[in-house]
């Protein structure tokens, strides 16, 4: 069976403050928990317009207090940007939030501008040159083993210790996570959204292809995080994904902004270049009811064979949102049938 589960950017949106967009992600962890997703994964971006996530650390620690099932974790922390002793201390302590329920996706890409990675970081030029040795690192403090040999840091302990640890995982959009997560034996999720599937074949076969058993994972274990969305019917789908249209031709061309409403969309003037990328971008997009949505998902499941699909869905509407989790979740069955379609 299809494991689903959820990414959330905390989307900044236009007519209300970037704060609120945190308390709804809380909201959202706790309705996608009733509705049996497995896991929900926060996103770190900076210095952004588009997305308010800063520091996934902390919203993973209010989630993981307030939930008490699912799986929680980022997708992903930026390594480069902090210490790996650091990142596994705080994870350390999440695990003791939450023994056995956090998951430590791991990025190397800076979630923002270069400007913005030198003031988060000072060595932001060459610490992604670093990212293998800072993984090995930070696997060993994580996990509580000692680090290779004469490393200058081998009898640094990671606190606080204890009975579970955290599992880390790789995330990426190219073939350079694919190969750290298969050097290493650990899961590698591909960021399909990013890259709208391109890439994906190759990165997957090559982290299959290149896989270390590990002590905690004998066998490769894949997953996709996709753009995806549902609606009761065709006509509200295509109406809400106006504003992901929008969102992108605006990404696109390097510029992130607030997610406008889909009323907000209908009132741009769009160029004859514009209306053909839009047309480029409905055709391959994952959107619809939920039995239109569940297909393709299924599809592209057996298409990449993995056995999971985090799910990203950006909307105007925080109850829109809500709901379409909702009609996915029941398209698949995970279970929870009568959580409303949209809790308060």
């Amino acid at each position: 069976m299809l494991r689903l589960s959820v990414l959330d950017q905390s989307t900044v949106v236009t007519g209300r403050s970037p704060d609120t967009s945190i308390r709804e992600s809380l909201r959202l962890a706790q309705h996608c928990e009733a509705l049996g997703y497995s896991r929900y994964w926060c996103a770190e971006h900076h210095n952004s317009d588009s997305q308010a996530g800063t520091a996934p650390e902390i919203l993973i620690a209010a989630i993981a207090a307030t939930t008490n099932r699912i799986r929680v974790g980022s997708a992903g922390v930026m390594l480069p940007h902090y210490s790996a002793l650091k990142v596994a201390e705080q994870f350390r302590v999440l695990d003791a939030i939450a023994p056995g329920r956090i998951d430590l996706g791991l990025g190397r890409a800076p979630g923002s501008d270069g400007r913005t990675a030198y003031a988060l970081n000072p060595r932001a030029e060459t610490a992604a040159d670093t990212f293998p040795a800072d993984v090995r690192d930070l696997i060993a403090w994580v996990s509580g083993q000692p680090l290779v040999e004469n490393h200058p840091f081998r009898d640094v302990r990671a606190q606080p210790a204890g009975p579970t640890v955290p599992e880390v995982w790789i995330l990426g959009s190219s073939d350079y996570g694919a190969q750290v997560a298969a050097y290493f034996g650990l899961p590698f999720c591909f960021a399909h959204f990013i890259t709208d599937g391109r890439g994906a074949d190759q990165a997957l076969a090559i982290y299959r292809d290149g896989y270390r058993p590990s002590a905690a994972h004998p066998v490769p274990h894949a997953a996709l995080c996709v753009w995806a969305m549902a609606a009761e019917t065709p006509e509200e789908a295509a109406r809400l994904f106006r504003s992901r249209e929008v969102w992108r031709l605006n990404r696109d061309r390097g510029v992130f902004m607030a997610l406008g409403s889909p009323e907000e969309a209908a009132e741009r003037t769009y160029t004859e270049g514009e209306t053909l990328r839009i047309e480029r971008m409905r055709a391959r997009a994952l959107y619809g009811t939920p039995d239109v949505v569940g297909a393709k998902l299924r599809a592209l499941a057996e298409e990449h064979k993995v056995e999971e699909i985090a799910i990203l869905t950006t909307l105007h509407d925080p109850e829109a949102r809500r709901r379409s989790y909702t009609l996915l979740a029941r398209a698949f069955g995970l279970g929870a049938p009568d959580v409303p379609l949209a809790a308060d």
